[in-house]
């Protein structure tokens, strides 16, 4: 295991984290205040990861007592000493069932309250101790985390009563902050990343995100759109802190309100619905996926059975299905196959956000039963998700671990965790936060890559986050540049 040092301020806090602690690591007591606490750093030695861990005061009020705030730097004597792989440490806290929070702490020489507390929150600060900071300047460029059980706030001072009791609740919570530091420490190390390219938004995506802008800008909130735009949480939330508002129906739109039908696609009969009630609608259907629906009612129109290779329930599929009408059939798996009428000719499609190979070899069954059934000249699965998983693959083949960003209801990131999993342990994770540091332990190639619906800056957060765990060689694996652009439809433009 990599060498853990874990500073404490008093014994109370030492003794509740070394439980559960394994061999390896050691806890210091460091003493009060910042003077006996730069006597501790003097002599750190050669551990490889310090930490520091303990009680400390809150100066955001939106902290109560009872959460632990991990730092995301440390403020001391005028200089701001950054903990980089703080969300990865909050996360692991959150699994373990803590209120864990990410924010910058202030190191102080004395106890601060009163107005002292409301200009450090005026600052940024989420809380304040007595003995990180000297700790943090003498860690260097080693891995450092600080971790702080809040005890007292501005509602509720050091001194005032109910103190004991809040002290020995953070007591307990610190006894579950030993094993998580632990695996922090077990997850350090230098490693390489291996950056799939392409990742994150394709044109279609960019496409649907910003006729929800240019929606929000020309009419002004709210702008209602049906079902999630993309499916990622965090395009989703920020649009509706933007004033998006995303509703699973049409029938919780006001009249007459303008709606925007998101990059999946509609039915037939959702179009309709809006008409009657007099929506001002703007669609952000993928161009890609308007060329599945065409083909779709092209084939219905021949008279021909159109079976969609899919997935149950996703919104792509039950809008293909929609311009088929009755005359339109899902299959999942090959087995399906099996079970299609034969009453009439076969034509086939396919979701764009599938994995290819999947994909063809239910196309294929589906050839082998009807020789004569109709397809796509080349498959449905869309450039971007190709590439993606072309991408994904060459990274794979070369990393001990493989982290796909993108969120639970995003297919084609779904079909990323797959086709990396025939190559190496691979895991969908929303943000840096959903990174379980065992992962990482004795991961030192770790592939890197996101779903075509995920934010790019997302990728960098947890390169970042990688960083704070030790020195990080980025390597970027190109299998193709994506230059395609969609333009906007005309009544977003209006």
């Amino acid at each position: 295991m990599t060498e853990l040092l874990i500073c404490a301020a008093l014994g109370i806090e030492a003794r509740a984290i070394r439980r559960g602690l394994p061999a390896g690591a050691r806890v210091v007591v460091t003493g009060v205040g910042p003077r006996r606490a730069a006597r501790v750093a003097a002599g750190l030695g050669g551990a490889e990861a310090v930490a520091v861990a303990g009680f400390g005061g809150a100066v955001d009020r939106s902290l109560r007592p009872g959460d632990v705030l991990v730092a995301s730097e440390v403020r001391y004597a005028g200089r701001v000493h950054p903990c980089p792989s703080a969300p990865l440490l909050a996360g692991e806290l959150a699994r373990a069932g803590l209120p864990a929070r990410v924010g910058p702490l202030v190191t102080a020489d004395h106890l601060v309250g009163g107005a002292e507390r409301h200009r450090l929150a005026a600052a940024g600060a989420y809380a304040v101790d007595m003995e990180t900071g000297p700790l943090a300047r003498a860690a260097g460029g080693r891995p450092l985390a600080a971790v702080r059980v809040i005890v007292d706030t501005p509602a509720a001072p050091l001194l005032s009563p109910g103190t004991l009791a809040r002290g020995a609740a953070a007591r307990r919570t610190l006894a579950a902050v030993g094993p998580a530091l632990a695996r922090w420490a077990a997850a350090t190390g230098p490693r390489t990343v291996l950056l799939a390219e392409p990742r994150s938004f394709c044109a279609g995506v960019e496409r649907a995100i910003e006729i929800v802008e240019v929606a929000l800008e020309r009419y002004g909130p709210p702008v209602y759109v049906r079902k999630q735009i993309v499916h990622n949480l965090h395009v989703v939330a920020d649009l509706s802190r933007r004033g998006a508002v995303f509703v699973d129906e049409l029938d919780e739109v006001p009249a007459g309100a303008v709606t925007i039908f998101s990059a999946h696609g509609v039915s037939p009969e959702v179009r309709d619905e809006a008409d009657v009630r007099g929506l001002r609608v703007i669609d952000a259907t993928c161009p890609l996926v308007s060329k599945v629906h065409a083909e779709a009612r092209r084939y219905t129109t021949e008279g021909r059975l159109v079976v969609l290779i899919g997935h149950a329930g996703h919104e792509e599929a039950e809008g293909t299905l929609g311009e088929a009408g009755g005359a339109g059939v899902l299959v999942q798996t090959v087995d399906d196959v099996a079970d299609l009428p034969d009453d009439r000719p076969v034509s086939y499609l396919m979701q764009t956000t599938l994995a290819e190979d999947e994909a063809a070899e239910i196309a294929a069954a589906i050839r082998r039963r009807f020789p004569d059934a109709r397809g796509p000249k080349r498959n449905d699965i869309c450039y971007a998700t190709t590439n993606r998983q072309g991408a994904v693959r060459t990274i794979a083949e070369k990393s001990d671990v493989v982290l796909i960003v993108g969120s639970a209801n995003s297919s084609n990131s779904l079909r990323l965790v797959e086709v990396a999993g025939h190559h190496a342990p691979a895991h969908l994770v929303d943000d840096q936060g959903g990174i379980a540091l065992d992962w990482l332990a004795g991961a030192r190639t770790v592939g890197l890559s996101a779903g075509a619906s995920a934010p790019p800056a997302l990728v960098e957060d947890i390169v970042a986050a990688l960083r704070g765990l030790g020195a990080v060689t980025v390597e970027e694996r190109v299998i193709a540049r994506e230059t395609v652009q969609f333009s906007l439809p005309k009544e977003a433009l209006s």
